[in-house]
């Protein structure tokens, strides 16, 4: 199996620290609103990697963290006036509901960044004592300099940087000896939620969060370290720099890196007006349209997301679920396969292999969707009512298993009649009237999780099927 190693800019051949097993970090979002589109690409790619280290037989400690303090939580804390945990704890369980749709599996750990404080101050002392950090006036500060390997992964070189930072002191950071060294801890700030250290109350930064979280779910080395391409520089360069200096070791042998996600043909902003979450594409789409939309370009591809794409992914997820729906629907001669049979199949085991191919060439499940396809289209041919069972089985099976590869759901949802729509709403308006307003979300988020979107209006609730 090879991977694309962002360290090394070249395809490796993957050799895990431990036989059998696969540590795997994920940098997970920052929980401060629901999660948009671009962050659900990591989610869904890195996913599928983990899923085709299971299917390939691998046990993998797959460990995807939630920063849940941060600026932009506390911002929005005080907009609503309430505590920064309120607005955390809030949008961690809507990034669950969202990761659920795409099919995205529970990591083995979620950790908090607010439960791992003790462990980042103990790291951060570490640095301090062996010279890699020093404190001042309440900041504490990674002197970069002092990490030899400092620009590997980003392939930047420090005087480059150097040449690029003006000498002008931003407030607050007088105390800096060199305008390349960054915040490891931070002093409390009126309104803002802070722990007691060394070095007096105040936060962690960012980027020793993920160092200190890895290093206590996965150990001190990690098989593979990944997220989008955006946090290459600076924060996984300098969680390279922290962990390394910290404990004298490699600190993950392979990086993987998603492409950025654009909608049509530009980049996603919220000033341009071209901002989707997750939530608002499932009030257009199944979130299995925009799985499978993921995964139908290279995950170090630059992706388009656009109506057009999206039209065509589910079309040819439609193509998937029809085929597993006609399988399902035959009955099938009893007995084993017959000779033509076991010829025929021969075709389907080629399939399984481009597959396979496709996906221990860094990954490419471009191409492994095509095999499915592929697949799709041998059943549709090859396949009927006719067929043993035993025949009939078999490909269904391979499809399935394919699929859940991929993440991808082949059980066909039933369809909501309109009757039960009815009374679902009804029950609402009468938990509404109640101010029972947990029920009513409840069951508005159960009518959008199979398609039906609400619009209260002044007549009365309106719906739609999506």
């Amino acid at each position: 199996m090879k991977i694309y190693n962002t360290l090394s800019r070249k395809k490796e051949e993957f050799e895990p620290l431990e036989e059998g097993k696969v540590r795997m970090y994920v940098c997970g979002p920052t929980v401060y609103n629901y999660i948009h589109i671009g962050n659900a690409r990591p989610m869904i790619v890195f996913d599928t990697v983990r899923r085709y280290f299971e299917y390939k037989g691998y046990k993998v400690n797959y460990v995807s963290n939630f920063t849940d303090v941060d600026d932009k939580i506390i911002k929005k804390a005080n907009e609503e006036g309430v505590d920064a945990s309120v607005i955390s704890e809030r949008y961690i369980k809507e990034a669950q509901k969202d990761m659920e749709g795409l099919n995205v599996k529970e990591a083995t750990y979620h950790p908090k960044a607010t439960e791992e404080i003790g462990g980042m101050i103990e790291m951060i002392q570490t640095l301090i004592d062996k010279g890699h950090a020093y404190a001042a006036d309440g900041t504490v500060y990674f002197r970069t300099r002092s990490f030899d390997g400092y620009g590997k992964l980003s392939k930047k070189n420090i005087d480059d940087l150097q040449a690029g930072h003006r000498e002008i002191k931003v407030t607050g950071e007088e105390g800096k000896e060199d305008p390349l060294d960054f915040v490891l801890w931070k002093p409390k700030k009126e309104g803002e939620p802070s722990w007691p250290s060394p070095w007096g109350d105040g936060r962690p930064g960012w980027h020793i969060e993920c160092s200190v979280m890895s290093k206590k779910y996965l150990g001190e080395q990690i098989d593979i370290h990944a997220g989008g391409e955006d946090l290459i520089f600076p924060h996984h360069e300098n969680e390279i720099a922290q962990s390394e200096a910290a404990n004298d070791k490699q600190f993950s042998k392979y990086w993987m890196h998603n492409g950025f996600l654009n909608i049509d043909n530009v980049k996603m902003s919220k000033s341009l007006g071209n901002f989707f979450t997750v939530r608002e594409i499932s009030e257009k789409y199944d979130l299995q349209v925009l799985r499978f939309f993921m995964l139908s370009a290279h995950y170090r591809s630059p992706l388009n997301f656009s109506a057009d794409l999206m039209a065509a992914s589910k079309n040819g997820l439609e193509r998937i679920l029809t085929a597993v729906e006609r399988l399902k629907g035959f009955g099938g001669a009893d007995g084993e396969m017959t000779d033509d049979e076991k010829a025929l199949y021969a075709q389907v085991d080629a399939y399984v292999k481009k597959f396979e191919d496709a996906m221990e060439d860094d990954f490419n499940t471009a191409d492994a969707v095509t095999a499915v396809f592929e697949i799709v289209k041998f059943a549709n041919i090859n396949v009927t009512g006719d067929s043993t069972k035993a025949m009939i089985e078999k490909v269904l099976k391979e499809i399935e298993t394919l699929c859940d590869v991929l993440g991808i759901i082949t059980e066909k949802e039933e369809e909501l009649l309109d009757a039960d729509i009815e009374q679902l709403i009804e029950e609402r308006q009468a938990a509404r009237k109640a101010k029972n307003f947990a029920r009513a979300d409840e069951i508005r988020n159960e009518l959008l999780s199979k398609g039906i979107i609400l619009k209260d209006t002044r007549e009365g609730v309106q719906w739609k099927r999506a």
